[in-house]
């Protein structure tokens, strides 16, 4: 008898192409989209659902895919950072973080990336107090956050 248990379908599309993967119930959405998918841009840092790292989309609204199970998206539209690029080319996002310093090591930025896209998809012209208030809950133990908001704010108007 197998420890591992049942597993289950789980179809979804992800950054607009269908897959179908079988998943035990306990996997979470950042184990499939990493392991399962080998899209590693979405990060796990705390695996609690508290510092934004694995920050996906999930039917246009943020999850954080460490504690969402896979079995949860059956069905959804996942948007990942590898998604944020449209047909080939850096999203204003991702350019304006580049450009101003938005990442250092790199763990946090996808998740702040798409859940600045998230905040100019929900509002396209944010003030400064409104993206520090949607950023909250992505932490960042390296740039201290000055670059992170100048970087969406470059990047306001350019979406």
């Amino acid at each position: 008898m197998s420890t591992e248990g049942a597993r289950y379908p789980v179809s979804l599309t992800v950054n607009g192409k269908p897959y179908t993967v079988e998943a035990p119930s306990y996997r979470t959405l950042v184990d499939l989209l990493r392991y399962d998918l080998g899209l590693t841009g979405t990060k796990e840092a705390c695996g609690v659902g508290v510092c934004g790292a694995c920050t996906v989309l999930l039917d246009g609204r943020m999850v954080a895919s460490c504690i969402t199970l896979a079995v949860q998206a059956d069905g959804a539209n996942i948007t990942t950072i590898e998604g944020i690029a449209l047909e080939g080319k850096l999203h204003p996002l991702q350019e304006s973080f580049m450009k101003n310093g938005g990442f250092q090591c790199g763990i946090c930025t996808s998740g702040q990336i798409v859940a600045a896209k998230a905040l100019l998809d929900a509002n396209p012209n944010p003030t400064r107090e409104q993206v520090q208030e949607w950023m909250m809950g992505n932490l960042c133990r390296c740039t201290g956050y000055y670059q992170i908001i100048e970087s969406i704010m470059q990047a306001v108007g350019k979406v």
